[in-house]
């Protein structure tokens, strides 16, 4: 019995060890943030655990548990009918308000998820009550795109699935089916979603053939660039939970097929080295130096390597494509990109990529929305149901809402 209470806060402390992290003092829901990656990291290396055993890959587990976690939560959806439909051979659930007498066409939105180009579903909870809601508050109808996911498939198919099912929706005969006006059309995703909005937008400015082309595009935190794993906003941010610098440079090698043991490599961005010569022509589109505001450059320095090595690009040539990359895109496709609303959080790896597209397209002439929070973290806008209800949740989902509202 004695050796019991001796244990117990022995098991106390070593929890409170693991669950702590610092973070900076402006985070929403600090303690509640903690726990959440607490949880998520346990899961992971649990995963890890399994995958290192070989009896299944860790990311297939991951999503396994997500969803089967996901099963426990419930989301009411009696005023909106949702249904599941195939659109040019990609799965798609439609989110559709109830119709009112005085009006003949909806807005819309199609909206891509994220999860790192592995992870979640257009069918999850999280993600069911996002567009729920989007679909309640706006009127629209709402598409959201399950495209395949790693380790499934890797890129360009991700890719590719939400292009065919976005331009199989803007075909006119499908938008009559569903009595929606063909110029008030957003295309909208967060975090990989938004990766895959922005590439899927940037192809669409290409295409002449295009009866019907999106009016906004809204990128809700986006991974858009790994070209330069040292922007200031990867410094600052590389532990915070969540999204920590090294689990994001694993997503990217993930979805680019490429082992794990290049990771240290692009860590120290070797694969952008200034001997690297397929990288040299895309440097200046990726200066954060002149980019970013003084508020996010803050005092860190560029991190770029006089010596690298160019077999990294050769052997991962997705590192500079902009399909991949949207970011890398050159001025002339930044300059036909519809209007943009652009969210990014100070607690998060991914803060100047969304920054520095922003700024590209407005030096490009495109009319730019930049909304900055400064207490949120990545992920925070799906986390609005308990238990994994965060106000920061709440407060960018709004702002994110009402943009759409006054805009489309």
């Amino acid at each position: 019995m004695r050796a019991a209470w001796l244990l117990l806060p022995a098991l106390a402390a070593l929890s409170a060890y693991y669950v702590y992290l610092p973070l900076p003092g402006a985070v929403s829901d600090p303690w509640k943030l903690m726990l959440l990656d607490a949880t998520f990291r346990a899961v992971q290396q649990t995963c890890h655990l399994i995958h290192y055993l070989r009896l299944s890959h860790h990311l297939i587990v991951l999503n396994y548990l997500i969803c089967t976690f996901d099963k426990l939560k419930s989301v009411s959806s009696e005023d909106v009918k949702i249904t599941d439909a195939v659109f040019d051979g990609v799965e798609v659930r439609v989110f559709e308000p109830p119709a009112k007498g005085d009006e003949s066409l909806k807005r819309s939105v199609v909206y891509i998820h994220g999860g790192g180009w592995a992870l979640a579903s257009a069918r999850t909870s999280l993600y069911n009550n996002l567009c729920r809601i989007m679909a309640e508050s706006l009127n629209a109808v709402v598409v959201s795109v399950e495209y395949r996911l790693v380790p499934e498939v890797c890129f360009p198919e991700q890719y590719h699935d939400a292009l065919r099912a976005t331009k199989h929706f803007l075909q006119p005969d499908v938008l009559a089916e569903y009595s929606v006006d063909p110029n008030r059309i957003a295309i909208s995703g967060d975090s990989a979603g938004g990766n895959l909005a922005a590439a899927v937008c940037q192809q669409l400015s290409k295409d002449e053939d295009l009866p019907v082309r999106p009016k906004l595009q809204a990128l809700i935190y986006p991974v858009l660039q790994a070209f330069d794993f040292n922007t200031p906003s990867y410094q600052q941010n590389m532990n915070m939970p969540v999204l920590p610098r090294y689990v994001m440079i694993n997503y990217w090698i993930d979805y680019i097929n490429g082992n794990y043991d290049l990771a240290h490599e692009l860590l120290v961005n070797n694969h952008t080295a200034l001997n690297v010569g397929r990288a040299l022509s895309f440097r200046a589109r990726l200066n954060w130096t002149s980019l970013l505001p003084p508020s996010f450059k803050k005092n860190y320095k560029p991190v770029v390597q006089s010596t690298g090595s160019e077999a990294i690009v050769e052997r991962l040539p997705a590192l500079l494509d902009v399909r991949a990359v949207p970011l890398l895109a050159d001025d002339a496709t930044l300059a036909r990109q519809p209007r943009t609303y652009v969210l990014t959080c100070e607690n998060d790896v991914l803060r100047d990529d969304g920054a520095m597209y922003a700024a590209r397209l407005e030096r490009a002439g495109v009319p730019v929305t930049l909304d900055h929070f400064h207490d949120c973290f990545h992920g925070c806008m799906i986390f609005t149901v308990w238990p994994t209800d965060f106000s920061a949740g709440v407060q960018t989902r709004n702002s994110y809402i009402k943009w759409l509202d006054e805009n489309l």
